[in-house]
């Protein structure tokens, strides 16, 4: 690769289009490992399917176990704390947890556009430290705040969306390039930075431009809010229980080649009872229904971009890349006011927040999340949730089509492959398609080198194998992955150590077998943390 030429981004001459890819970055939210048909679901997503059999398949890709962290690290092609996030978007007075993109790095935008890319950013940014979203806030929204970087600041030319987190479906505080706009009627995020996305892709078509198009749902992230057609799709559909849903989606996994036969599905978590036990079972239901529809809307939406692209002729040389920032999310949706969310509806109705039983989620003055049991079934067959470093937190479905660029398979499954990969390498496979230089100084800044490396070969169909280890740490849990072995630790726990060639459901901890490994890996761990920031979760909450 050639990702650290001696140049400055803002003086790189634009590249000649010829064989350049477009490239359409879509990421989900909260989506977990077989939640889409291709990897195992029963839900229908017919479209992402059809990339996958024309396309490749990661079986091993990671993300940073939570929202934020990953859209840092994704953004700018470095961990989480050497871009600013290393927590969440609060700031805690260092640069490694300022909770917003530090100067010292740069972010695609800000190396594709001067390699001649159009760039736009459609949906939720969550990289800019905390915007409040409470209505009496609105007007005190500033978009010249650098500790509140937009995309706009960090080289987007084109941006729809939510500059906050997590949210409502139907009622945000919407905004683009020229600041905060009103909401379209009929207004349904999934839908509209769909809408958004494709219009800027028209637009780099009209300027004769490759584009690179970052669409960010935050579906399926909680609150429940689908359109009452698509739940009904669903309904019933899980009267059978988590229990059920889980032993069909490995079943699934393993007839795909996605999972290994020899992987044991884990346990059910000890948090959540057996379906047996359930008394509210039809109100279950519903919700992982209600869930299932917003996964497949984002599907229908896929559905429309592609048949857009192909339309223009734009298909064949688009690189569609689809995945989530983390696994499946357990958190239960508290029924106390919510400060940070708009608190009624379009229409002045009041919000009820929380997981209350027997009440029907999707509409808009609802606010609920599926829970534990279900995120379990998410994430089937590993082990946790989102927060977490084990597979379940950090393991996320990987779809790529590209017809001009991958490598075609016999048959009409499209390739897998399982060489393990992280977001930083795909970052530098980005730039090396793209031809796109890395700067090594940008706007007075020296800039961070990549940390990721390119899987360029992978996609064409040849050998490839990343050579350094990989890392993680999110809120005191850690992990750090080499080769086949990987060293993982909930919060204040003891290291566990895995071999995922024979146990990639982490049910076997061989630590205690095997003391020398896990302390040189602890050690390798230790000084990966340190080079990147990382402080001890206790001392970054006191802060």
């Amino acid at each position: 690769m050639s990702n650290n030429l001696s140049t400055d981004a803002t003086d790189s001459a634009p590249q000649s289009p010829a064989r350049r890819p477009n490239i359409l970055m879509i990421l989900c939210d909260d989506m977990g490992f077989s939640d889409i048909g291709c990897f195992g679901a029963e839900i229908a997503t017919p479209n992402l399917d059809r990339l996958a059999s024309r396309g490749l398949r990661m079986s091993s890709f990671y993300n940073c176990a939570r929202c934020c962290p990953t859209r840092a690290s994704l953004l700018t092609g470095v961990y989480p704390h050497q871009a600013g996030v290393g927590f969440m978007v609060q700031n805690k007075g260092t640069p490694a947890y300022q909770g917003y993109l530090r100067d010292d790095v740069v972010t695609l935008a800000e190396v594709l556009k001067p390699a001649g890319y159009f760039t736009g950013y459609s949906g939720k940014w969550h990289s800019g430290g905390t915007w409040r979203r409470a209505t009496h806030d609105a007007k005190r929204w500033r978009f010249d705040d650098p500790t509140h970087p937009t995309p706009m600041s960090r080289g987007f030319e084109r941006f729809y969306g939510n500059l906050a987190g997590g949210g409502s479906y139907y009622n945000i505080h919407l905004a683009d390039e020229t600041g905060l706009i009103e909401l379209p009627e009929n207004f349904y995020t999934t839908d509209h930075y769909t809408s958004a996305a494709m219009e800027m892709m028209r637009q780099a078509g009209d300027r004769k431009q490759p584009f690179f198009v970052h669409l960010c749902y935050n579906a399926p992230h909680w609150p429940l809010h689908a359109l009452p057609e698509d739940i009904e799709r669903y309904r019933g559909k899980y009267s059978r229980g988590w229990d059920t849903l889980r032993t069909a989606r490995h079943e699934e996994l393993k007839g795909m080649g996605i999972v290994d036969k020899r992987w044991d599905i884990s346990p059910r978590d000890e948090q959540a009872p057996p379906w047996t036990d359930v008394r509210l079972q039809a109100w279950e239901d519903t919700r992982m229904a209600t869930y299932a529809a917003m996964v497949d809307r984002v599907d229908q939406n896929v559905g429309r971009i592609v048949a857009d692209l192909e339309a223009r002729g734009e298909l064949d040389n688009t690189l569609i890349l689809f995945f989530s920032d983390n696994g499946g999310c357990a958190e239960q949706v508290g029924c106390g006011p919510r400060d940070m969310e708009i608190q009624i509806t379009r229409q002045g109705r009041a919000m009820q927040f929380g997981n209350i039983p027997g009440m029907s989620p999707g509409a808009e003055h609802t606010f609920m999340s599926y829970d534990l049991p279900w995120a379990n079934a998410s994430n089937a067959p590993f082990r946790r949730f989102k927060h977490w470093v084990h597979e379940g937190g950090i393991a996320t479905p990987f779809v790529a089509h590209w017809p001009r660029g991958i490598a075609s398979s016999a048959g009409s499954t499209g390739a897998i492959r399982h060489e393990p990969a992280h977001l930083v390498d795909l970052v530098a496979t980005i730039y090396d398609l793209a031809e796109a230089p890395y700067p090594e100084t940008y706007n007075g800044h020296t800039i961070q080198p990549l940390e990721g490396e390119s899987f360029a070969a992978l996609l064409a169909g040849k050998a490839w194998q990343r050579q350094q280890p990989i890392g993680w740490e999110h809120e005191g849990n850690s992990a750090w992955r080499e080769g086949d072995l990987k060293l993982v630790r909930r919060h204040k726990c003891d290291w566990e150590l895995y071999d995922l060639s024979a146990d990639r459901t982490e049910l076997s901890n061989l630590a205690a077998r095997h003391p020398e490994k896990t302390r040189q890996l602890a050690q390798a761990y230790e000084t990966w943390a340190t080079r990147c920031g990382v402080l001890p979760f206790e001392q970054v909450r006191a802060m």
